[in-house]
């Protein structure tokens, strides 16, 4: 079962998953604090490229089916151009500020 969007615990995922489905690049990039990182099945990527490539060129989409630990860890299924969908878990690094200082995916 999907969770709405709106309905995500956690404010700064909440605007994450919000700017990857308006495919909001500007948005997404505000979201981040200065310096942040990500790694996608174990391995860090450089950030600016993953995004540009998974998500912004190939209109990457979550839908978000479960949250945990106050809305930082989500099982979603993400779809993008180039793999089509599949099941994914996300977790988050949160600042005081708000914003992510980092983030991790892969296949969950």
């Amino acid at each position: 079962m999907t969770i709405q969007t709106s309905k995500l615990s956690d404010p700064a995922v909440r605007a994450f998953v919000d700017a990857v489905n308006a495919h909001d690049r500007d948005g997404f990039m505000a979201l981040l604090a200065p310096g942040a990182t990500m790694s996608d099945d174990g391995s860090d990527r450089d950030l600016t490229d993953w995004i540009d490539r998974e998500i912004f060129t190939s209109h990457g989409h979550m839908e978000v089916d479960n949250e945990s630990r106050g809305g930082r860890d989500l099982i979603a299924r993400y779809s993008n151009d180039t793999w089509g969908e599949m099941r994914t878990k996300w977790h988050f690094e949160v600042e005081d500020d708000g914003r992510i200082s980092r983030f991790e995916t892969g296949q969950a």
